[in-house]
């Protein structure tokens, strides 16, 4: 024997009791322990305990460096390097690698990528910024300005301060042949 659900009647009993189903089986599962476990846990408020205290002489997680502006590293950062052929030698492998591309091997403002940036490098030889402070370029490096990105975690301390000596040098450099070309 065959039911039909041609009855109108017959058919809506069973979509209700189909809807039904649909209806109350999520709200059982709800009934279970876990579902308010966060509820019952304990409440932890923030800084209800007094922060940890850095232990004395720990090393910093900053590489070294306090946190500073670029403002005061223009003020108390000072090139502590002795000029050696050495860290010239370390200071052009870095600009060369991290600099040249965007203000050329000269530091014109000409490098190989400097025509797909938005906005052009700055020429570090005869721009502005033969005249700011040592702190300044160093601050530059390490934080980015403007357009150019941050190089904290790529260069080294010593060899971001080798990058400023090279730069200086090739500065110097310039201006040396300015005066000798008069």
């Amino acid at each position: 024997m065959t039911r039909s659900f041609s009855n109108p009647t017959a058919r809506i009993a069973v979509g209700m009791f189909a809807l039904a189903i649909v209806v109350i089986l999520p709200l059982r599962a709800d009934c279970f322990p876990w579902s308010i476990d966060m509820y019952r846990g304990p409440e932890i408020q923030p800084l209800a305990e007094a922060p940890r205290v850095t232990p004395a002489d720990t090393i910093p997680v900053h590489g070294g460096e306090p946190p500073m502006s670029l403002e005061q590293a223009t003020l108390k950062m000072h090139n502590p390097l002795q000029l050696t052929p050495q860290n010239l030698a370390g200071g052009r492998e870095q600009f060369a690698t991290y600099c040249a591309p965007c203000h050329g091997a000269g530091g014109q403002g000409d490098g190989p990528v400097a025509h797909i940036l938005s906005k052009p490098p700055k020429n570090l030889i005869s721009g502005t910024s033969k005249d700011l402070p040592d702190g300044y370029v160093y601050g530059a490096i390490r934080d980015g300005i403007l357009s150019m990105p941050a190089y904290a975690a790529e260069i080294p301390v010593e060899r971001r301060w080798q990058v400023v000596m090279y730069l200086r040098s090739m500065q110097q450099a310039a201006t040396k042949g300015k005066v000798a070309g008069k």
